[in-house]
């Protein structure tokens, strides 16, 4: 699927997170290329756009770097506060 363009990858991405946002606000890249349906590097240029766009953002544990649509989830109120 080489000729989606962004705007259409950015609905796919943010259906599918809004729809598992009940049970789960971080993804791994590996789901939101499942998501995508592209390959690793396909789908790297679309999910960066994103976070450019900041539709969607980073989280890191230190080891792991997830995704999740910004302003959404637990750690979403602590990371304003002072």
């Amino acid at each position: 699927m080489a000729d989606m363009d962004q705007e259409t990858a950015n609905k796919m991405v943010i259906e599918a997170l809004q729809k598992k946002q009940k049970t789960k606000s971080k993804f791994y890249f590996s789901d939101l290329q499942d998501i995508l349906g592209l390959k690793p590097r396909e789908a790297k240029k679309f999910v960066n756009k994103m976070v450019e766009a900041q539709i969607l953002e980073f989280w890191s544990s230190g080891s792991t770097t997830m995704y999740g649509l910004k302003g959404t989830g637990k750690q979403a109120g602590a990371e304003h506060e002072d």
